[in-house]
């Protein structure tokens, strides 16, 4: 029995889809008007992460997410999202290229850190902008149905229709005014403070915009929140099981979300909420204008590999804060290394017996358990606890690689490439005169106690893409893995 934690009801329910064995999941993507930071993947990561759950747990799942790419303003970032820029027109006019260019390399980037990062390739993945018509139609539904007007300026949904507005944040509708968005200061015909745009103009403030589209009121373009309830309705339908993002959406997005989608569909909208909490540096917020923004390419120059950081991910609940340092990254790495020469040696014991080798079991006991951890809100610290306990374990080496490799599934650590994610020790003799020379030449300085020379070759020898290992026997040299 799966357990959520649903943000609507602040406490944990029991999971019950609208179909049986089948999941309507939509995740709220990126605004793609420049490259996510490791902040904004772990949210990619935690709904990868429910997702292989539930596929783990035998769900069918249909998951849609999107790229924002026109309407997302940066009043968001002051809890008012219908004023300021809108962000990809921003990044066009510093770089001297079109919305579209800019969306294009940044959805590239995106998808190539999703794919450094093991995450599952969406259901479906929408771009707003191929979706204007849809959000054309819902605006004309909430239009037709009285719970949206128009001014000179845009088109308001009407707020003070909706049926109980701020249940998703808990807030007062009076402290939630900020939150809504004030839409155009100008606009005098707006009728309530909280109101929020459906459609601007391409009139006011926004008459140059560079994105816009013909419609049946004029030519503009959608508000943000529109974008989300007119695709997730093309592909999931009038009412979603799970709704995911960050917990910064409640009060704004989501809200308001919930508010649209309910007027103009007539049904519940999400049956259940999810929200993950943010990411912080040395405990502060990871922020372009500090400086302090860590991008999965610089954790790929610093010789980390990407996997490094899903493991770092998988070490906290996901509505739990975590807080990034290199060390911890260091850290977290040095575990996955351990995981992976504790799998690659299950995979080594059969060798020599591969001929009578009998494919293992996966242990009942030990599934009972991870499925338990993962059943319990996606709680995949204590999964991993559970993978710990289990390679501690005296079940059969067979058994514990077919159990652990069940896991992964979830995990997503690539655990059957473990043998190729460690260094491989290498016989001397094979390796080219050059380099046994330095190998020669270095025993002998450590003999001679000549430790900076003996370091100096070290390096030499590890930069030509080797490993040196000193034991009681001597130095021992093993191929460098990937990354490691």
């Amino acid at each position: 029995m799966i357990k959520i934690f649903n943000t609507l009801t602040k406490q944990k329910e029991e999971f019950k889809p609208i179909e049986n064995n089948k999941v309507r999941f939509y995740y709220c993507g990126p605004t793609v008007y420049k490259t996510q930071h490791i902040g904004g993947l772990r949210g990619n990561f935690t709904a990868d992460s429910i997702r292989r759950s539930l596929m783990y747990l035998n769900y069918k799942v249909n998951f849609v997410s999107n790229y924002t790419d026109v309407g997302h303003l940066t009043g968001d970032n002051e809890g008012d999202a219908d004023t300021g820029e809108d962000r990809m027109e921003i990044s066009a006019r510093i770089e001297g290229k079109t919305p579209k260019e800019i969306a294009d390399v940044a959805i590239e980037n995106y998808e190539k850190d999703t794919k450094d990062l093991n995450l599952l390739f969406p259901t479906t993945r929408c771009r707003a902008t191929d979706y204007i018509q849809e959000m054309i139609d819902m605006v004309q539904i909430l239009l037709d149905k009285g719970f949206a007007y128009q001014t000179d300026l845009a088109i308001y949904f009407d707020v003070s229709k909706a049926k109980d507005y701020t249940r998703l944040s808990g807030q007062k509708l009076e402290e939630n005014i900020q939150g809504a968005g004030t839409g155009e200061i100008s606009d005098s015909q707006k009728k309530n403070p909280v109101d929020f745009v459906l459609w601007f103009f391409k009139k006011g403030k926004h008459q140059n915009a560079l994105q816009t589209w013909g419609s049946p009121w004029g030519e503009g373009f959608p508000g943000w929140h529109i974008e989300c309830s007119a695709m997730s309705k093309k592909h999931l339908g009038n009412t979603m099981d799970i709704h995911m993002g960050g917990k910064e959406h409640i009060t704004i997005h989501h809200t308001n979300e919930i508010a649209q989608s309910e007027a103009a569909n007539g049904v519940n909208f999400v049956n259940y909420w999810i929200h993950n909490e943010h990411l912080v540096i040395d405990n502060k917020k990871m922020s372009k204008s500090i400086g302090n923004v860590v991008m999965l390419k610089d954790i790929k120059e610093k010789g980390f590999d990407p996997l490094a950081l899903r493991y770092f991910f998988l070490q906290a609940h996901y509505r739990s804060g975590q807080n990034f340092t290199w060390e911890a990254l260091q850290s977290a790495q040095k575990g996955l290394v351990n995981l992976y020469e504790q799998t690659a040696e299950l995979f080594e014991s059969k060798k020599p017996f591969w001929i009578f080798w009998k494919k293992g079991k996966i242990n009942e006991e030990f599934k009972n358990k991870f499925t338990e951890k993962i059943e319990d809100d996606f709680n995949t610290p204590q999964a991993l606890a559970v993978v710990s306990e289990l390679l501690k374990s005296k079940i059969e080496n067979k058994d514990k690689l077919a159990t652990i490799l069940e896991f992964d599934k979830v995990l997503g650590l690539k655990l059957d490439e473990a043998t190729n994610k460690i260094p491989q020790k290498i016989s001397i003799s094979k390796l080219t005169q050059d380099i046994q020379s330095l190998i020669k030449e270095r025993e002998i300085a450590r003999k001679n106690k000549d430790y900076q020379k003996s370091d100096e070759l070290r390096e030499k020898i590890e930069g030509l893409g080797y490993k040196i290992k000193d034991t009681e026997k001597g130095q021992e040299i093993f191929s460098r893995a990937k990354n490691f």
